[in-house]
């Protein structure tokens, strides 16, 4: 009888360990790979400074873990299922920031718990994916409607909207490329993409003239002016051009860069910190990064493909959009081919809110692949 008892346990469990082998785990360790690396750039970058930064950023990627533990073991079906209130959350949440919010960098987007801050819009970015998701998921046409379109940009342009009162034009940004996804997707006829591109040049040039600040105009001049301003705004560019520049083939070799322990380059271990490691490690260091990035984005891809609903496949979009673009942006900005923002690099940046909200991208993600043949 033990014997048999045995047998049927096992018999039990085997369906559950062929599942769990069939994950895509190669995400978490690409994911885990980017936080090692990130981890040896921080400290790199934040060593000649009074407060090295590895030891929080260290504290920030085991905390990141076990959010991506707890999201891998939420069924996402559940989640979407309460993505109304969670949004509304995330939305108050950038409200309340407005008012108590402290402020770091001329943007009012932190709490602030001692040494440590919480930025609610990243977290608000994966309320909003979640909502759109549910909510594009239920639009079972070729192409959506108008009105569809528009309820969907509603969703999305009340947190981003928020987040540009607290004058964090880069974390605004980042809601654009979820928006974008998903909507490609679910299917847009050309003739809206074309509106909605005029629409855009009008809106881009509403924020210029009412809501972009004199330094965030300044930034963008610099970038089609290098040497408008050299020693002030243009210093930062002129700066990290140079540590890219100097890495060439392999490197300077780790904590050898110039630009980053004598201290010229500014903001490297956040937003900057790709210019760090091409300086430390050159163009083949570069490379290995990206690749790592892109085996990121083709597993997470993989997992969109190979899914079984609706809203699973617009969840994973979406999360793909924004990290896609994140990478795109802050590597694109660090060698001058973009105006300069707040964007980080995924698992590279420093940075407590941005580290948690990416392992439960991560484990969002890979729970889409495990209960792929539940949630149909």
């Amino acid at each position: 009888m033990r014997a048999t008892s045995t047998s049927l346990t096992l018999a039990e469990d085997r369906p559950l360990l062929r599942q769990l082998a069939d994950v895509r785990w190669t995400l978490l360790a690409t994911a885990m790979l980017l936080a090692v690396v990130g981890l040896a750039t921080v400290h790199s970058a934040s060593s000649e400074l009074a407060s090295d930064y590895f030891p929080r950023q260290a504290v920030w990627v085991g905390l990141g873990l076990i959010a991506f533990a707890a999201m891998l073991g939420i069924d996402y079906q559940t989640l979407s299922k309460f993505s109304v209130p969670i949004y509304v959350a995330g939305v108050l949440a950038l409200t309340a920031v407005l008012f108590l919010g402290a402020v770091r960098g001329g943007a009012r987007s932190w709490f602030g718990f001692g040494s440590f801050g919480l930025q609610p819009s990243e977290f608000a970015k994966l309320s909003t994916t979640l909502l759109l998701a549910r909510y594009l998921a239920g639009t079972n046409r070729r192409y959506l409607q108008l009105g569809q379109i528009a309820l969907a940009s509603g969703i999305v342009l009340l947190p981003m909207s928020l987040v540009v009162l607290e004058r964090d034009l880069g974390s605004a940004l980042m809601f654009l490329p979820v928006l974008a996804g998903m909507l490609f997707v679910a299917g847009v006829r050309w003739q809206l993409l074309v509106a909605a591109l005029l629409l855009g040049l009008l809106l881009g040039a509403l924020v210029w003239n009412f809501a972009l600040l004199d330094y965030q105009k300044e930034r963008v001049l610099t970038f089609l002016d290098p040497e408008r301003d050299p020693l002030g705004a243009g210093y930062q560019l002129r700066q990290s051009k140079i540590a890219v520049g100097s890495g060439q083939i392999a490197g300077r070799g780790y904590m050898q860069g110039t630009q980053s322990q004598l201290r010229f380059l500014p903001a490297r271990h956040t937003d900057f910190i790709f210019a760090v490691l091409a300086e430390e490690w050159g163009f083949l260091g570069v490379v290995g990064v990206l690749l790592l990035y892109a085996m990121y984005i083709l597993n997470g891809a993989q997992v969109a493909i190979r899914a079984r609903d609706r809203t699973s496949v617009f969840l994973v979009v979406g999360l793909l959009a924004a990290f896609g673009f994140h990478v795109l942006y802050n590597t694109a900005m660090v060698v001058g081919l973009l105006p300069i923002t707040g964007i980080p690099l995924p698992f590279l940046s420093y940075g407590g809110s941005f580290t948690l909200a990416s392992f439960i991208s991560v484990g969002l993600i890979l729970g889409v692949d495990l209960r792929r043949y539940v949630n149909r």
